[in-house]
Order: C-alpha cells, then sequence, then structure tokens
C-alpha cells in the first residue's frame, strides 16, 4: 500500500469527507472538486447517484423543483482489484497519487488505532452475513466494509479475506 492511498483512506474515515467534500455537498460543488467526468443516474427526478470511478455521491430531493440534498457517499475500493489505474479519478490521483489494488482492512485499522481513532463493530446486514464485517466510526459516522469470509456468490473471486469492499459515510451503527 502507498502511504498516500493510505493517507487517502485515513482521511476520509477520520473526516468523513472526500477532498473536503461532506456527504451533504451539492452535486455541483462535488463536481467542482472531482470534476465533470461521471456516470450519473437519475431517478424520477427525486434522487440522484454520480460515479466518479472510485467515489460515489447519493442525493434525494422531495420533488423535481427542489434543491438536492446530499445523503452519503461511498468509496467502492473493490474496484481498485481491476487494476485500471483510472479509477480513482484525475482530482483523487492528483492529490493522491497511486492506489494499489488491495486495501488490507487490519493494516487500515492499525494505522487509524495510531492516530487514536478507533473502530466499532456494527452487526452486519443478514443477507450479508458472515461474508462481509462492518466497523463504524461513531465521530465521523463512516463505515468500513471487508471480506469476512468467501461466499461463492456472495463475494467477489479478485478480493481475499480481509480486503475491503467499501467505505461508506454517514452511517449510523443501526
Amino acid at each position: 500500500m502507498t502511504p498516500h492511498s493510505l493517507a487517502f483512506y485515513m482521511d476520509v474515515v477520520t473526516h468523513g469527507t472526500v477532498l473536503g467534500l461532506s456527504p451533504t455537498d451539492s452535486p455541483a460543488r462535488v463536481g467542482a472538486v472531482l470534476g465533470e467526468k461521471f456516470a450519473e443516474n437519475d431517478f424520477g427526478g427525486v434522487a440522484l447517484h454520480r460515479d466518479y470511478g472510485l467515489a460515489e455521491f447519493y442525493w434525494h430531493r422531495d420533488s423535481a423543483g427542489e434543491p438536492w440534498s446530499g445523503h452519503h457517499f461511498s468509496l467502492q475500493v473493490h474496484r481498485l482489484a481491476r487494476r485500471d489505474r483510472t479509477i480513482p479519478g484525475e482530482a483523487l490521483r492528483a492529490r493522491y497519487g497511486r492506489f494499489t489494488p488491495r486495501l488490507r482492512f487490519e493494516k487500515l485499522q492499525r494505522l487509524l488505532q495510531r492516530r487514536g481513532v478507533s473502530l466499532q463493530e456494527i452487526p452486519e446486514i443478514p443477507a450479508n452475513a458472515p461474508y462481509y464485517r462492518t466497523f463504524w466510526q461513531p465521530r465521523s459516522q463512516v463505515a468500513v466494509s471487508f471480506i469476512g469470509m468467501h461466499g461463492e456468490y456472495s463475494t467477489p473471486g479478485h478480493l481475499r479475506v480481509g480486503d475491503v469492499y467499501k467505505i461508506e459515510s454517514r452511517v449510523s451503527p443501526a
């Protein structure tokens, strides 16, 4: 793991932001920081999802005439195992450099503990247990999910037990 990509993950888990972007930032602000290269899904004008490769941001609103309200972001860390160096996107690569194909949960947790940032295990969604395990950081409300056990149709074959699958913001322990 390069020190730079580890620093990125530690910053996200510690602060609950991506390059200073919070889960509540507007689509315009996220685009200004991460760029205008993204895949977009609009669900009936009331839900919006933008995929920047590694980072994804989600918004919702009551009706099409209302402003977007940020809901959460996620980092799809498992995508890096494809070994496509463009997945993190230009803004993240410019700030943090090269990202390695895998992130080991144990290493991330150990480095966070040295920083004084603790993670607590929270119950996994029944459909994902026991294949995934999730740990939560209460101050930043960020969760880290990793492969807890291989399942033939439940986990990606290119990830190992202990590899981080995703990191997600604004998560409650429930």
